[in-house]
């Protein structure tokens, strides 16, 4: 199995619990496919650099997976038939993208942990 990082954008007008399920209903789909989920982020609402479907701004998220290569093409026709999509992108990790991913999500969540414990 290969590992694969998947960002996809949603359109704005969707509310927190549509957004919600329709990242629900892509996890899932890997799931039930075998696809074991290394690390998924929200990243928000977003400013897009340019206008898509007459929209500014987008819901971003991330996906870090491992799949077999069969799954992907069957993953993004997903994305194309969901209208809430407004674009994605599926990527293959190599070794070196993957340290890397490890190694900021370590620094990421100690930079949290020192936050968390400066507050208190």
């Amino acid at each position: 199995m290969n590992q694969y990082e998947t960002i996809f954008i949603l359109t704005p007008v969707l509310s927190d619990e549509q957004v919600k399920e329709a990242v629900g209903k892509f996890e899932k789909f890997l799931n039930d496919r075998g696809s074991k989920m290394v690390h998924q982020e929200s990243w928000g609402l977003r400013k897009l650099a340019y206008p898509i479907q007459k929209k500014m701004t987008g819901f971003y998220h991330l996906f870090e997976f491992q799949a077999d290569p069969t799954v992907i093409a069957s993953f993004e026709v997903e994305f194309k038939r969901d209208e809430r999509v407004l674009r994605f992108l599926t990527v293959r990790l190599d070794k070196h993208a993957i340290a890397f991913n490890q190694s900021h999500r370590v620094k990421k969540g100690a930079a949290e942990a020192v936050n968390e414990g400066g507050e208190a």
